[in-house]
């Protein structure tokens, strides 16, 4: 099992032109390039962006009041 020569790397690529067609894969080639230039946008915006600024408090929280008694000693004491 040795490496592939030149002609093997012909013979596949000759191969994969008939399947797919030259114009499938310039297309295809044209597609990888957009997405990777729109990923490269979108880190270069994730830079510019500020960080926000911590909460001070929780929203959608409430906070027990430590007077109330639970409904464990409430059984207790009846």
């Amino acid at each position: 099992m040795g490496s592939f020569s030149l002609m093997h790397w012909v013979i596949v690529l000759l191969v994969v032109m008939l399947l797919f067609g030259g114009g499938r894969i310039s297309g295809l080639m044209g597609d990888v390039a957009k997405g990777i230039k729109s990923f490269k946008k979108g880190m270069a915006e994730d830079d510019e962006v500020t960080p926000a600024k911590p909460a001070t408090r929780i929203e959608g929280h409430r906070v027990p009041e430590q007077d109330a008694p639970t409904p464990t000693e409430e059984k207790t004491k009846a």
